[in-house]
């Protein structure tokens, strides 16, 4: 393993970490069309220089949420066996968001298993989206499994500060992933970020109490390319200050508008962890279809990458 490779800049607590992260084709999607998408994504992401990208389980989610979703709840090709079968021409680390709920134990411990002995695989596991939903296998026991099957594969956790700013606890949870194995965190599309700061302030000073070395925390973020999105990041229970959900809405270019805003929430984090002293990084976020939304993502990648390179 290189010394500068994700996985070694996870596990020393580096910072610097830069991602990018899609969802996988939708399940209906004919094979041969899933082959071209693949090949184009791994061909428009050859030029960034990533340290690796994130592969989204998706969900249903209306359990969390009673109103209607902006967007139709789709099923998605499984990440794992996405990467595996159609990006063998992506040469860096993949993290394999998986939604623990969703598979049977035997399942998600085979799987783990699996990925136990691979130089280029990460995992992220996933809760349920409220207390209330039905699932196979819970959070705890899917770390359990993490531990008992493949103690040496790379395991992160979501973190989310609109969860903080409501209960104010958000970092006693990171502290207890991290204690059951969590090497990393991956936010939560960030808008709001006072209550990101908030929260990794928090969650800075609780390890430096506990005498233990916090990890990185990887801030996504995510363009908002139309009305119909900002109303979807609503839906998803991200916090858009209400100045920005205004601007957005009326602005004649929210691509651009909400570009801006996503350097300057880049700048204000990278700025405030360097001076804490806390690892971090950034994951930019693409999981619209609209092909301006797409490459708008990729050039903000490309910035937020300078940036941090910087």
């Amino acid at each position: 393993m290189s010394r500068n490779s994700l996985q070694s800049k996870l596990a020393e607590a580096q910072g610097g970490v830069m991602l990018f992260s899609i969802t996988p084709p939708r399940r209906a999607t004919a094979p041969e069309r899933v082959k071209e998408i693949a090949e184009i994504t791994v061909g428009r992401l050859a030029g960034l220089d990533l340290d690796g990208l994130i592969l989204y389980d998706i969900d249903d989610e209306s359990d969390r949420n009673p109103e209607e979703r902006p967007f139709p709840y789709l099923p998605t090709l499984d990440p794992a066996s996405f990467h595996t079968d159609h990006l063998g021409d992506w040469d860096k680390p993949v993290v394999i968001y998986r939604c623990v709920g969703k598979y049977a134990e035997p399942d998600l411990r085979a799987w783990l298993a699996s990925s136990a002995g691979s130089d280029d695989i990460l995992t992220v596991l996933v809760g349920s989206s409220s207390g209330t939903k039905p699932v196979r296998t819970s959070l705890r026991r899917a770390q359990q499994l993490h531990r008992e099957a493949s103690p040496a594969l790379p395991l992160g956790a979501v973190v989310i500060s609109e969860r903080h700013a409501r209960h104010g606890d958000e970092h006693l949870r990171m502290l207890t992933k991290q204690e059951r194995g969590c090497g990393f965190f991956i936010s939560q599309v960030v808008y709001d970020l006072n209550e990101t700061k908030n929260l990794v302030s928090d969650y800075f000073y609780a390890c430096r109490d506990a005498g233990i070395t916090p990890r990185p925390v990887i801030f996504t973020l995510s363009l908002c390319g139309s009305p119909k999105t900002l109303e979807f990041l609503d839906w998803l229970g991200v916090e858009v200050p209400p100045w920005l959900a205004t601007e957005l809405r009326e602005s004649s270019d929210p691509l651009e508008t909400s570009r801006r805003e996503c350097l300057s929430i880049a700048r204000d984090l990278r700025a405030f962890c360097t001076r804490l002293g806390m690892p971090f990084g950034f994951n930019v976020e693409s999981v619209s279809i609209r092909k301006a939304e797409i490459e708008a993502s990729t050039e903000l990648a490309r910035e937020i990458t300078t940036l941090l390179r910087s």
